[in-house]
């Protein structure tokens, strides 16, 4: 591959003075380098390869960082920070992964934000373009957004007060026909009518907004976007430019037998490495599909049994297999997570029990909504909560505030299993009409599913990868027949139990008994917490401890506490989360009313991350760092007891 142009740019000034023929070889070398990287290293490769024109055109109109360009999500930044002084991060493959998948200005001054969740360019260009306007300053700003993006409420937010404000706010509107998944919402008919009338149709959604608005077909044309920006450049007024591009443009016939093609295709939006194509499933989409295919069969029987997705359907497990059998048991509401939950409420107070499922970092902007429209008002939905916990994952992305976050909002049940068919009975509790509260389930982790494999369960999953899993594989061929039918059953029997359901998941369970130590191993934490009780049993000092799975972060078993103090002197805390604020401050308060109550003292370990924002450390580095070890562990109950041990 050679890319003998963009080798030579460093500075994006440079891109405004190619010719035209360099700005086409710029674009062809742009194209084969991210097509190169995303099979080898992977990343958001398609909506990249749509932008690439678009961004050269943007360089080559504006000056950063003097002008500012806001990247929507800024997953699609990876053009821009080739031509900011970061190409090699892209091409040299010894370089790969040296900079996020994201904008960041601890990278560049070219980036002014770090920014992950989507809607919010068009706000923060806004922002920054009053005070300009307040310091009498003349430069440009520019906020590029995607098509699936315009569903977020905060984009619309944005729109509206950018057109009330007035000055120079350029939106670039970037129009693949694509979301993650398809476009969802009524607006998208409204586009395509733009689309096909050249931008001249009406009703038109920005003029109503009162925005200026032109369109360009020819989105992918370096020199049409180049005429298009020096056109409406210093514009005295907000305007929104909608460019027509194909997501995925430059990927080739050989990637489509490994499920990428260009243009609409839903697995081109992230592509994994091609090295890792014969991977088994993770956590995500493994537990994602089995909770999925469970569901599936009652939705015959119950017409208000309703699975929600807010856009990312096929990352935690939601085949197009599956949405197409669902149905109308299925809906993608786009990117409106905070409209999502409150719909879901909705659904819930008619009588349905609605499942939405997202990422914990996407939950994290529905807090007003899981507060107010849900548990305010005591609406049986269940939220399916994806990447929990401690990861290796971007500081935009990172689902480590989940416990403390959700775990103290009244009256929202939060369950973390730990194993994969505890997370299956505890879905199909929350799903049944026993069930008449909200209550968010943490979907397990890699730890779990670790754990799970060694078993034998789950094979069907995990030999399969992307979307091949074969549409009429059942649950039975997943978890096998005896599993299913035990899930099965307890779904059926549930509503004659409730009382006795709802009692079990609201306290603790011993899953191994001791004496003097007691660990009480949150979810993902369970495989940690049981090779600790195994050390801690071996050696010339053996201590049998006490193993408890908590079952619930959003409270404490206090009688289980209570009766744990009457023969333990240590009780050791674990969670896969942030530690302030977090489940295992809540067992230490606990344990100082007890003592107040009884006198009986408990010392409380409690181990769990520190309140900080991590980028890309790996997880086990995390863990050594924040004591998530077995020796970390060990080391302090030890500590802890020769200490008590000596003051008595």
């Amino acid at each position: 591959m050679t890319v003998d142009l963009l080798e030579t740019l460093h500075l994006p000034e440079q891109v405004g003075s190619l010719d035209e023929g360099q700005l086409e070889q710029l674009c062809s070398e742009i194209r084969h380098t991210l097509v190169h990287f995303g099979k080898h290293h992977g990343g958001h490769i398609g909506s990249n390869l749509g932008l690439v024109e678009a961004t050269v055109a943007l360089h080559a109109v504006f000056h950063s960082p003097e002008d500012r360009i806001i990247f929507d999500v800024s997953h699609q930044s990876y053009v821009h920070k080739m031509l900011t002084g970061r190409a090699q991060a892209y091409i040299d493959p010894e370089q790969f992964g040296s900079v996020t998948g994201f904008t960041n200005p601890l990278e560049s001054e070219h980036d002014s934000f770090v920014l992950g969740h989507t809607g919010t360019a068009v706000s923060l260009a806004t922002g920054l373009a009053k005070m300009r306007d307040m310091n009498g300053q003349h430069h440009h700003v520019v906020a590029v957004l995607g098509d699936g993006a315009l569903s977020s409420a905060v984009a619309f937010e944005g729109l509206n007060n950018a057109a009330a404000q007035g000055g120079n706010i350029i939106i670039v509107l970037n129009d693949n026909e694509m979301s993650i998944a398809e476009d969802q919402g009524g607006m998208y008919a409204g586009l395509a009518k733009l689309r096909a009338s050249n931008g001249t149709a009406q009703p038109n959604l920005f003029n109503a907004l009162g925005l200026d608005y032109r369109y360009v077909e020819q989105g992918n044309n370096v020199h049409a976007m180049i005429e298009a920006l020096n056109a409406i450049k210093d514009t005295d007024h907000p305007i929104v430019l909608h460019i027509h591009t194909c997501k995925g443009l430059g990927l080739d016939a050989e990637d489509k037998q490994h499920g990428i093609e260009r243009g609409q295709c839903e697995a081109n939006h992230w592509q994994n490495p091609l090295r890792d194509e014969h991977s088994p499933l993770g956590s995500r989409k493994t537990y994602g599909r089995a909770a999925m295919a469970m569901l599936e069969q009652r939705f015959d029987d119950e017409p208000g049994l309703i699975v929600i997705s807010p856009a990312t359907p096929g990352s935690n497990g939601i085949t197009r297999e599956f949405r197409k059998r669902a149905g109308a048991h299925y809906v993608d509401t786009g990117i409106t997570e905070e409209h999502a939950v409150t719909f879901a409420s909705g659904i819930a107070k008619a009588g349905g029990r609605p499942v939405v499922a997202t990422s914990a970092t996407f939950f994290q902007r529905t807090v007003d909504q899981l507060q107010q429209e849900v548990a305010l008002n005591d609406t049986p939905v269940t939220l399916l909560e994806f990447s929990a916990g401690l990861s290796a994952t971007d500081n935009t992305h990172s689902g480590a505030f989940d416990i403390a976050m959700f775990g103290n909002i009244p009256g929202l049940l939060c369950l973390a299993p730990t194993s994969g068919e505890d997370f299956l009975n505890m879905v199909a509790w929350s799903t049944s009409a026993a069930n008449e509260h909200p209550v968010m389930i943490r979907v397990p982790g890699p730890q779990i599913i670790d754990a799970d494999r060694a078993q034998g369960l789950f094979k069907a999953l995990t030999d399969q990868i992307d979307d091949s899993l074969p549409a009429s594989v059942t649950l039975d061929a997943m978890i096998g027949h005896e599993a299913a039918a035990a899930i099965m059953k307890t779904t059926a029997a549930l509503n004659e139990t409730a009382a006795t359901q709802d009692l079990h998941y609201r306290h603790s369970r011993v899953v191994q008994a001791g004496q003097d130590v007691a660990i009480l191993a949150l979810g993902n934490t369970m495989p940690l917490g049981r090779e600790v009780v195994e050390q801690l049993a071996q050696g010339p000092h053996p201590v049998h401890a006490t193993l408890v799975d908590p079952v619930l972060f959003s409270a404490v078993d206090e009688e289980l506490l209570a009766k744990l103090a009457e023969q333990h002197r240590i009780v050791v805390t674990l969670e896969d989360g942030q530690l302030e604020g977090g489940w295992g401050a809540k067992v230490a308060q606990s344990a100082e009313r007890l003592a107040e109550r009884t006198g009986h003292q408990l010392q409380v370990i409690c181990v769990g991350g520190d309140t900080e924002f991590t980028d890309r450390v790996p997880l086990n580095e995390l863990n050594n760092r924040y004591g998530l070890t077995t020796e970390s562990i060990i080391h302090r109950i030890r500590s802890v007891a020769a200490l008590t041990t000596a003051e008595r």
